[in-house]
């Protein structure tokens, strides 16, 4: 009796963690219209890292189906290969540390939002 009650709360933890990780679509395009059009105004670090820290969870989220579909692919193929090593640069991006500076932490929002935007394209069309 004690161990399924321990089973029933286990899979209810897995149930909740995994709906607290569901993509929200909607909040992926307006941080990403935010981030694209961060140059529009008046820059402020403040929001500049907000807007990378966001970014950076979302790429989180989508960086795993992104991982998935290219493990589901032909490895000798172009699409493959285009595929991975745009991932590849996305990781290696995320790996680095934010800049300091207000224009160079622009470009990197503005890199990062393309990047979100490529993967939300991608999981969408369930990756082709």
């Amino acid at each position: 009796m004690r161990t399924e009650r321990t089973q029933l709360r286990g899979e209810e933890g897995v149930r909740e963690a995994a709906e607290s990780h569901a993509i929200d679509v909607l909040t992926i395009e307006e941080t990403i219209t935010l981030a694209l059009g961060a140059s529009r105004g008046q820059l402020q670090v403040s929001a500049l890292v907000d807007l990378g820290v966001r970014l950076r969870g979302h790429i989180a989220l989508l960086r795993e189906p992104a991982r998935k579909a290219a493990d589901g692919m032909w490895h000798g193929g172009t699409e493959w290969h285009r595929h991975i090593a745009r991932l590849d640069g996305i990781e290696r991006q995320m790996a680095q540390a934010p800049s300091p500076l207000p224009f160079a932490a622009l470009i990197e929002v503005q890199l990062m939002a393309r990047d979100c935007r490529w993967l939300l394209d991608g999981y969408r069309e369930g990756w082709r």
